[in-house]
């Protein structure tokens, strides 16, 4: 394993350049696409080659094409068809460019994820990786006018999908409790001493700040997850010493209207990273946290984490 490091350099280039000629068109159009070089952090940091990493909201396959390039195997398992397709593509292109590894991916929930996982590879996995749903904070693509033709900005793709059962669209109290069964099924999987690392950041509704990263936190313990670790993976580049922000079109837009409305918003420069690892020795598996027992917590209108 290499050096352990609180802040990570995730972000020396740009999110495309990451991605370029290592997945298939397509892919971009993702909502909410994990930054590859976050994913290959934590997978050189919490496994050896030949290890199995389990990405179990997989979107298109980024957790998957790192550990291939990184010569781990890859399982994951995917909410919605659309994705499951693009990551099998990218898996299957991976495997092609470095002509060596394998990676599979599943249609399905991922609440459910001991039945999609076969059971020869109960308590084998060494590591998940893996980010909730940001739902509607989600922003999307934009393109101008020059693009498209048609006077204005035109928004796509900031849709996961249309199922309304995808925790994606429920509310964030549900949102919570799914992720907390998800966690549960994960510990069933991994192997004692096996690591979790969830990737994710608050978000304001109405100006609140909603701080999933704590309540990640608190669902990975009733999971009976360890927490380890809390780390930062930067999104921005580093020069000298200053941060170069890489924002999109909507942070830029969501930034200015807040601080309009006297809201002290700034833009987004890190994930957080939360690092669990499973017990050694086998117990019960704990029931899930319900949604009307855990409350997503808010830090209220004034102040950032």
């Amino acid at each position: 394993m290499s050096d352990r490091e609180s802040v990570w350099n995730t972000a020396p280039t740009s999110a495309p350049a990451q991605r370029a000629d290592r997945y298939v068109p397509g892919s971009n159009a993702h909502p909410a696409k994990m930054l590859p070089a976050i994913a290959a952090h934590a997978i050189r940091t919490y496994t050896k080659p030949g290890d199995l990493v389990l990405d179990p909201m997989c979107g298109i396959g980024t957790t998957l094409v790192e550990a291939i390039r990184l010569h781990r195997r890859a399982l994951g398992v995917e909410y919605e068809s659309r994705w499951a397709r693009l990551a099998r593509a990218n898996v299957a292109h991976t495997v092609r460019q470095v002509e060596q590894g394998s990676g599979r991916v599943v249609c399905g929930d991922a609440r459910q994820l001991t039945q999609h996982v076969d059971a020869d590879l109960h308590g084998k996995v060494a590591l998940v990786v893996t980010s909730p749903p940001y739902g509607r904070s989600a922003h999307g693509r934009v393109h101008c006018t020059s693009e498209t033709g048609e006077r204005g900005v035109v928004k796509t793709d900031y849709r996961y999908g249309r199922d309304p059962h995808n925790l994606a669209h429920v509310t964030t109290d549900q949102l919570l409790d799914g992720f907390s069964k998800i966690l549960v099924q994960c510990r069933a999987v991994l192997r004692p001493g096996g690591t979790v690392v969830v990737t994710t950041r608050p978000w304001r509704t109405h100006g609140e700040l909603i701080d999933l990263p704590s309540a990640v936190l608190a669902a990975g313990r009733a999971a009976g997850l360890v927490p380890a670790e809390r780390c930062v993976a930067l999104l921005a580049g580093i020069r000298g010493n200053r941060l170069i922000a890489r924002p999109s079109f909507f942070q830029m837009k969501n930034v200015r209207d807040a601080r309009r409305q006297g809201i002290p918003l700034h833009l987004v420069q890190h994930e957080d990273v939360l690092i669990f690892t499973c017990p050694d020795k086998p117990s019960a598996v704990p029931r899930p946290i319900c949604a009307h027992r855990q409350q997503l917590p808010k830090t209220g209108r004034c102040g950032y984490r």
